[in-house]
């Protein structure tokens, strides 16, 4: 099930959780937020323009769930974080196809020389995840292109 890129919005945060949390602590943190802000829980008193905006919060909540709350989601958003502070903090050396790297059947890998000597690794069952790759030495990262 995959989904478009939608990092722009730091879901933890929206959950005031860490990508270290539990399932468990995740739902936790979801359904106290969630009941604070859903909008049949708002008090009769509260001003229009704050409504719209718990209302917004409410949804953006949901949202986290619904990405945080899922293995698979949730496995593909961290994927997707981690790729982008890869590119934030670290210099791309090349951009490669994985075909062009060097095939290792014993240990179902794909391998490439890195210009320090290190090695660039991706394994046959990270292919379909991983686009960044950081040298097993040194701070240099390949994009694999598809």
């Amino acid at each position: 099930m995959a989904f478009e890129r939608i990092t722009e919005k730091d879901w933890y945060k929206i959950l005031g959780a860490k990508p270290s949390d539990s399932p468990a602590e995740l739902k936790r943190k979801y359904q106290k937020l969630a009941l604070l802000y859903h909008p049949d829980k708002q008090k009769a008193d509260v001003p229009a323009g704050e409504v719209e905006e718990r209302v917004q919060r409410f949804i953006e909540i949901d949202q986290a769930w619904k990405i945080l709350g899922n293995e698979e989601t949730k496995k593909e958003y961290d994927l997707q974080q981690r790729e982008d502070n890869l590119t934030q903090e670290w210099p791309l050396h090349a951009q490669v196809y994985l075909e062009d790297m060097s095939w290792n059947e014993d240990e179902q890998c794909y391998t490439l020389s890195c210009r320090c000597g290190g090695n660039y690794t991706v394994f046959k069952s990270e292919t379909k995840d991983v686009s960044l790759v950081c040298c097993d030495t040194c701070s240099l990262v390949i994009q694999i292109l598809q």
